[in-house]
């Protein structure tokens, strides 16, 4: 019995680590999906005017002999302006004529122009751009009904998946490659950047196409390259779908993006700022400054650690921004933060992020007669108390509080931190300070208390940002 236990034991094992060899094993050819998905990849050409060199700097003078030559080959002449083409890649997702692709392939043009898999084109209008995603949509008039591919839920990718890219590299026309997903969650400059790393070959050209997994559906969008000479070097990146499918959603419905807006200045929590705000981990979102918005209307303060947002934690503010950006417009939310060691939870109706970001502010008048200040060295800062003359050189609103880094030793901990003269401190502990005996009582607290460093609120140029400084 105990023979026939081992032996159907066995053969069960087998059967697993067979499967799962299998599912890791290489797909013996990429062909069926590429025939399956290329009719709803597309060219795309764009037609641009660019204008004429600017006065008494013409690329060749009147009458040359080149200027012939430079006619025939599209570059600006002596006379007027030329007309520039550029190429790029994209999608259709409907069988309407919607198209996916990138910004930056058709930003500033004049004319577009789609290339189907089978010879046809057609112009297409723009629906609607997010330079901040870098994705832009796109329509197309058809008599028939066209070939479409769908958005795939680009959170289950795993690093070592495999993937097909395809496109317009180098206007080589409809190309194919494969690899696999080298890395997830890749941030490259932009606020809502979400990059799916591969080592698929994608070029220029390649830009707006898509990145297929292996049931043809779309899981990202091609948009950059790593490469020190222009070339496919193996580490391209592509926008996840899941965040592009909700900025197109967003486009096809109202021609631009309708981002939710907490209202918050946030920075992350680093090591020594969670120490000196006696915290366990270096986690959550730390808010620097809560200007007029949401977050203000709803109670929350400069120094709140935000560690929940609607009902998930937050690791960290970039988890946050994406957060607040994908939630609804007028939605009201939970937001917990941890004040004064305290969890309190604040209900918190979402703005407009586009409508807010379109606000500015104005510099008030400068004073006359302002005191001199007078000046105290503290944690390796000199400083001083602000004054009404101090606020307007630095461009502070007027009745601006705290304490001006006037000067600062070059070989402290602050200037390692990044201070600069021209920084207002506002906050020491979390705590408001308008002279420099309130600081120096900041620093005593922290020492009695047990504390290594002091957390600061420092303000340049009106944006603010905390940092620990050692009172040791």
């Amino acid at each position: 019995m105990r023979f026939f236990w081992a032996l159907a034991t066995g053969l069960l094992l087998a059967l697993a680590l067979a499967v799962q060899a299998s599912a890791r094993a290489a797909p013996d050819s990429f062909a069926d999906l590429a025939e399956k998905v290329s009719p709803a990849v597309v060219n795309i050409t764009t037609s641009t005017v660019v204008a004429a060199p600017t006065e008494g700097s013409p690329l060749v003078p009147e009458g040359s002999p080149f200027e012939d030559f430079f006619k025939d080959f599209n570059a600006p002449g002596p006379n007027g302006p030329r007309r520039s083409n550029a190429l790029g890649s994209g999608f259709v997702i409907s069988e309407d004529g919607y198209i996916v692709t990138n910004n930056h392939v058709i930003e500033g043009a004049d004319e577009i122009e789609i290339e189907f898999f089978n010879g046809k084109r057609l112009d297409a209008q723009l629906v609607g751009t997010d330079p901040k995603t870098d994705i832009a949509l796109l329509k197309v008039e058809s008599d028939a009904p066209l070939p479409f591919v769908s958005f795939g839920d680009s959170n289950l990718m795993r690093v070592g998946d495999w993937v097909m890219a395809m496109g317009n590299p180098l206007g080589q026309g409809f190309s194919v490659s494969a690899g696999i997903v080298s890395a997830r969650n890749r941030e490259l400059s932009g606020t809502y950047d979400d990059f799916i790393q591969t080592d698929a070959a994608i070029n220029r050209g390649n830009s707006g196409g898509p990145l297929f997994n292996m049931d043809g559906q779309v899981i990202g969008v091609n948009t950059a390259i790593l490469s020190p000479n222009g070339g496919s070097i193996g580490i391209g990146f592509s926008m996840a779908a899941n965040v592009v499918s909700r900025v197109v959603d967003q486009l096809r419905e109202f021609g631009e993006t309708r981002r939710g807006w907490l209202g918050v200045r946030i920075q992350d929590v680093t090591p020594d700022v969670a120490e000196a705000m006696g915290l366990a981990h270096a986690k959550g979102a730390l808010v620097s400054d809560v200007p007029d918005g949401p977050a203000k209307d709803a109670g929350m303060q400069p120094g709140d650690l935000i560690v929940s947002f609607d009902g998930l934690e937050v690791a960290d503010t970039r988890e946050l921004v994406r957060r607040v950006a994908e939630a609804d417009v007028g939605k009201a939310v939970r937001v917990v933060v941890l004040r004064d060691g305290k969890n309190e939870t604040l209900l918190v109706t979402l703005g407009r992020r586009e409508a807010a970001e379109a606000e500015g502010g104005e510099v008030p008048a400068a004073p006359e007669n302002a005191p001199e200040p007078v000046e105290k060295d503290l944690l390796g800062l000199t400083l001083t108390q602000m004054t009404p003359q101090l606020a307007v050189d630095l461009g502070l609103p007027e009745g601006s509080t705290g304490l001006v880094v006037t000067g600062i030793d070059e070989t402290s901990e602050a200037y390692g931190k990044g201070l600069r003269s021209g920084d207002v401190i506002t906050e020491a502990g979390q705590q408001a300070v308008e002279s420099l005996s309130d600081l120096e009582s900041r620093i005593e607290e922290a020492k009695e208390a047990g504390r290594k460093s002091l957390l600061l609120l420092i303000r340049r140029s009106g944006d603010p940002r905390f940092v620990a400084l050692s009172v040791d």
